[in-house]
Order: structure tokens, then sequence, then C-alpha cells
């Protein structure tokens, strides 16, 4: 398993959380988001999916992944 921390630019409430992190898991990866911080935490199988198709389905709900 690898892991990554990805900062999430426009997350502001619980709503949100629930969009990244459902977002992260229907990829096949699991996530963690930390919504002071701005962040959220990854953890995936690079044998499954790719860091870039996580932060691809994390962009396609509205944030930006800097």
């Amino acid at each position: 398993m690898q892991t990554a921390t990805l900062n999430v630019e426009g997350m502001s409430c619980n709503h949100c959380v629930k969009a990244v992190e459902g977002a992260v898991q229907e990829v096949g990866a699991q996530g963690t988001v930390d919504l002071n911080a701005k962040t959220v935490d990854i953890s995936y199988d690079e044998a499954a999916v790719s860091l870039d198709a996580i932060k691809s389905a994390i962009e396609e709900q509205g944030y930006d992944v800097v």
C-alpha cells in the first residue's frame, strides 16, 4: 500500500468531507480528510489505482488538488 497526503482547496464543511472521501473510495482507495488542515490522507494500491486517478476523482467533485 502506498500513502500520500494531498492538499485540497475549497473544502469548508462536512458535506465537503463526505464528497472528497466518497470520491476517493469510489476509485478504490481510502481517504481521511482533515478539514482544518485542508488535506486528505490517502492509502491506495498503486497496482489498482494511480495517484493521478485519485486526484482527478477529487477534482471532479469541484475541489482543487494543489
